[in-house]
């Protein structure tokens, strides 16, 4: 009986040890089979150091360089290891016994995320066969833009994306839905206020719109039609997108003293986000025109404020004097835009029109600082570009205002630089934390070519206004966490590979008024989604770009 029991009790042993290795065997097998998965999948997987060792080499490895990694913490020593489109190392390369196929010597030069440009005016660069590599901001250092800002993007937000992912793109990018966009397809050039169908219209144009991609709301509440909507009607619209997980982008109703003024605008925008619940965004924020030069502290105090409050409140500059408009929106009161070009044109030619019209032409001249602060930068009829409103005055024999008037009535405008900004407000703006950078990029301007390495060449370097880390971080990361785009703007492993190096001996711009599209210089390498489109200063021919769309969290790949 002994015997017996004892021999089942050892059948039973045997079961259980030999389910017991199936089970071990099984586990095995799950995980070869996950980590296999893993390294065939599009997005490169992670690799810690040890694994680096065992693994095949990663394709590209930056070393020797001092790494500022956006996050706003001081310079470091390290290299950067890239696989496919990630970054995969970041540490000590020699250590790690790290082996690439490629290597790049960054010995003195500074290895930085990617910047991230939170208001392009590209969405026409990208479009565009000619100019979809975005030279003027890889350049820079660039490799995403937002763009579609001021109310004014497209209507079809999909069919613009999967047109950048057919055709290909230098930068990454991300569109907005336009409030000035939607408003004029809805109502059209009019002040007429919405009805209920007409604002339901509204907000399923801004709710397809976030459905396709879209990051968010603009708005250009500034410019004519915009300019005619009340807060309530932009509110209804903010919650469409809020309600998304967007957010919104405005160049406000007024930054100097037009209507509601600088400091009244800003108190606007931020009961847009408190009564929406939406995170908002001052696009370029300044003190323009001599009424409000100094009011930067009371903007700031305001912003904070709601900060303090839970509003999700920031703003983006570029570090220039001059803002970039057009003639019309510098000088014409927006009651005289009413119905469009057409109409104002008919109303310039009114004699019983024209003497008001003049009239508050010349308050909002004066607003912005005289003829002489209106430097024409791009028209249609070229004998006044590179010309200031007060010479073309001469050459006509009229008053400024007369001779805008024949400029806006014969040519259909012109685009202007607007010296309106005091260098004290400039840098107060700067130096907070919640500041971005970036260009509002427009023709003839040299912030679309030159704002990021001014910034450092200028405030970082020369002046030591602020701190490369501070400059790193506004210009990447804190952009990448506010606009909620995942996995980049920082140097971290798992990070997209949006990666740059430049001399900081060198780095600078060099566009000018007169010359606004000279290239900047100093980016030696600009990495875009792990491939190279700037080598030793010269751009490869790269189209590495991706149209990244928010519905998905990330990146619709070609």
């Amino acid at each position: 009986m002994t015997n017996k029991l004892s021999i089942q009790s050892a059948d039973r042993w045997r079961q259980a040890f030999c389910a017991s290795r199936l089970l071990f065997s099984l586990a095995c097998l799950l995980v070869l089979l996950t980590w296999s998965l893993a390294t065939l999948s599009d997005a490169s997987p992670v690799l810690s150091s040890s694994q680096i060792d065992r693994a095949q080499k990663i394709d590209l490895l930056i070393l020797h360089g001092t790494l500022v990694d956006g996050s706003g913490k001081k310079a470091r020593k390290a290299d950067v290891g890239i696989r496919g489109d990630r970054i995969v190392f970041v540490g000590n390369g020699g250590k790690a016994h790290v082996t690439a196929s490629r290597t790049i010597d960054a010995t003195d030069l500074i290895i930085a995320p990617g910047f991230i440009y939170p208001h392009t005016h590209t969405l026409g660069d990208l479009t565009n066969d000619q100019t979809k590599s975005n030279q003027a901001y890889l350049m820079q250092g660039v490799t995403t833009v937002i763009t579609g800002n001021d109310g004014g993007s497209v209507l079809n937000i999909g069919d613009t994306l999967r047109k950048w992912d057919a055709q290909g793109i230098g930068t990454n990018a991300i569109l907005l839905a336009g409030f000035g966009t939607i408003r004029g397809k809805v109502i059209g050039p009019t002040d007429a206020q919405p009805n209920a169908a007409q604002l339901e219209e509204m907000k399923q144009y801004v709710a397809r719109a976030m459905d396709e991609g879209a990051f968010g709301l603009s708005t250009g509440l500034y410019y004519a039609p915009q300019s005619y909507s009340k807060t309530e009607e932009v509110i209804e619209l903010a919650k469409v997108a809020a309600a998304k997980g967007g957010i919104y982008d405005t160049h406000m109703r007024d930054e100097g003293s037009y209507t509601i003024g600088l400091l009244g605008a800003i108190s606007e925008t931020i009961r847009i986000g408190r009564e929406a619940k939406i995170p908002v965004h001052i696009s370029h924020i300044k003190a323009l025109g001599p009424d409000v030069w100094g009011q930067s502290k009371q903007a700031i105090d305001l912003m904070k404020k709601a900060r303090r409050e839970g509003i999700d409140a920031s703003a983006c500059q570029y570090p220039y004097e001059a803002s970039g408009s057009s003639l019309t929106a510098s000088l014409v009161p927006r009651w005289a835009e009413i119905g469009g070009q057409r109409e104002l044109v008919q109303r310039i030619s009114d004699a019983q029109v024209r003497p008001r019209l003049i009239a508050e032409m010349e308050q909002n001249l004066k607003r912005r600082g005289g003829a002489e602060s209106l430097l024409i930068v791009d028209s249609r009829d070229r004998q006044y570009v590179g010309k200031r409103l007060n010479q073309i005055a001469q050459e006509m024999n009229k008053t400024p205002i007369e001779a805008a008037l024949e400029i806006i009535k014969t040519v259909g405008g012109a685009g202007v630089a607007s010296f309106n900004m005091n260098e004290k407000d400039i840098r107060r703006f700067m130096k907070e934390k919640f500041v971005m950078t970036c260009s509002d990029g427009s023709t003839g301007h040299p912030r679309k070519y030159g704002t990021f390495p001014k910034k450092l060449h200028e405030y970082v370097f020369e002046t030591k206004l602020i701190s490369l880390p501070f400059a790193v971080r506004n210009s990447s990361a804190l952009t990448a966490e506010w606009f909620r785009i995942p996995e980049r703007g920082l140097i971290r492993e798992g990070y997209f590979a949006d990666v740059i190096v430049f001399d900081p001996q060198t780095v600078s711009d060099r566009s000018t008024y007169e010359q606004p599209e000279l290239p900047a210089v100093g980016m030696k390498f600009v990495i875009v989604n792990g491939k190279t489109a700037v080598e030793n200063g010269a751009y490869t021919g790269a189209l590495a770009g991706r149209a990244l769309r928010k519905s998905t969290g990330a990146v619709a790949r070609p």
